[in-house]
């Protein structure tokens, strides 16, 4: 059975996108140390605008060095970057697809902070330390928080130099705007604390400098959290934003002349509710050491996840407040309800994420008007084509069972789908499945580097 709805264009302000289908901001550590791109970058988007989505939502781009997550994320922090990002959207155009860059800036959630940011603090709207993994922070001054909206302006034209087709701010998962917005982590005392209205402050003043710089006639979206879930994970910490907190930001957001919002959930990433799932402790054991110097909490962490006495409370702390999510395996539209109250009090489109993969759900979801487009990131690495199953009134064979072990291993192996019982056991299929994306290798090697190294002989004497 098709589900034309699924396919019916989606109109933005400034924006036309063939369906209701986006690939979500997923990506591994594909690109260069230093932030500039490579072609196993380009590969990688190619594999979703080939399966068929109407848009990509890049994966999390730096709008400074001193934000960003983890090395090796391709960033906008220069105009020398223009090129390459200009490459991307070509290749993704060539399958009518849309490209919008996430200019983004990690704050105080800075998984590995790389050499340049090795000695200094991560920059945040507080001087405590993120809850999860204890990364330190200092709160950022009043300049410093100009400097970064103008980081974030000058991402958004460069987007818009590199002929990409919009641009969303990162405003969800408790990278920095998170920790502005957000009444459990920001605790200034200045205009940009307090009140909503100030802890909003900081995302209103980026979409104007946005709008300053690109105009009003280019694609301008933000992803949010609905709710904070702040205390998701440690029941001590503090609720953080309700629903009513989020829908009063995205009133203020439309009337600043953003064209869409993204709904997500949580106050970190990962979160018990982003990505909703199971948490595979023996993933993280193997993957979280990359971890081990980054935050004060790690070790602690590291040892819940390789102890058989401590993994049972790390699952309890996990899942305490999505067991009946976990139990019922109701993964998929996690945020819908949060999608649907924030629609019915904006005008602008609303994109919705949270484990879509079943076109009969989504199809329904659509038709029911609770938001305007689905965005997809695990079940799009289990099936690069899901859409074009769709297109053909299928299913996958093998939907993404949401086990999460595509996350944990993107902090130190090449994101893909970790779930070996999808390649029938075979090791080494899954392996070559996940490495398809460096073919075309990220460079070439030339005839003449061959002519000129010297062919190795047999050592004498």
């Amino acid at each position: 059975m098709r589900h034309d709805i699924i396919f019916k264009p989606l109109e933005f302000r400034n924006l036309t996108v063939k369906n209701r289908i986006v690939r979500s901001n997923i990506a591994g550590r594909f690109d260069n140390y230093d932030g500039s791109g490579n072609q196993a970058r380009i590969n990688w988007e190619e594999k979703f605008a080939r399966g068929g989505v109407g848009a990509i939502l890049s994966s999390f781009v730096p709008v400074a060095i001193r934000g960003r997550i983890v090395p090796n994320y391709a960033t906008i922090d220069c105009d020398e970057r223009i090129p390459f990002w200009r490459k991307v959207g070509e290749k993704v155009h060539e399958y009518d697809c849309r490209f919008i860059m996430q200019l983004s800036h990690s704050g105080r959630q800075q998984d590995i902070r790389g050499i340049e940011n090795r000695h200094r603090k991560a920059l945040s709207s507080t001087n405590k330390i993120e809850a999860f993994h204890g990364i330190v922070c200092q709160a950022m001054t009043r300049e410093e928080i100009k400097q970064t909206i103008q980081f974030f302006a000058d991402g958004a034209r460069r987007a818009r130099e590199a002929d990409l087709d919009g641009v969303e701010l990162h405003g969800a998962n408790g990278y920095l705007i998170t920790q502005f917005l957000s009444s459990a982590i920001n605790d200034r005392q200045d205009e940009y604390g307090g009140s909503l209205a100030n802890r909003a402050r900081f995302l209103l003043e980026i979409v104007d400098a946005i709008r300053h710089t690109v105009g009003q006639d280019f694609h301008v979206q933000v992803k949010i959290s609905a709710e904070d879930h702040n205390n998701a994970l440690y029941p001590w910490e503090g609720k953080g934003n309700t629903l009513a907190d989020t829908i009063q930001i995205c009133k203020w957001l439309e009337q600043r002349g953003v064209d869409a919002v993204h709904v997500s959930s949580g106050s970190l990433f990962p979160h018990p509710r982003n990505p909703p799932g199971t948490f595979p402790v023996e993933t993280a054991r193997d993957s979280y050491d990359t971890m081990l110097s980054e935050g004060v909490r790690t070790r602690f962490n590291y040892r819940m996840f390789s102890s058989k006495l401590l993994q049972p409370f790390f699952r309890w702390a996990w899942y305490r407040t999505v067991k009946d999510i976990v139990h019922a395996k109701a993964f998929e539209g996690v945020n819908v309800r949060y999608a649907e109250a924030i629609k019915r009090n904006v005008a602008i489109p609303v994109l919705c994420t949270g484990g879509f993969q079943t076109a009969s759900f989504i199809a329904d979801v659509l038709e029911r008007g609770l938001c305007d487009a689905v965005s997809i990131a695990r079940p799009l690495l289990a099936n690069n084509d899901l859409v074009t199953l769709f297109a053909q009134g299928k299913e996958p064979d093998k939907p993404c069972t949401y086990c999460n072990k595509c996350m944990l291993n993107a902090l130190e192996n090449p994101l893909g789908c970790y779930d070996i019982s999808r390649y029938e056991g075979d090791y080494d299929k899954m392996v070559r499945e996940i490495l398809t994306v460096f073919t075309p290798a990220p460079f070439e090697e030339s005839q003449s580097f061959h002519n000129a190294v010297p062919v190795p002989t047999k050592a004498t004497g």
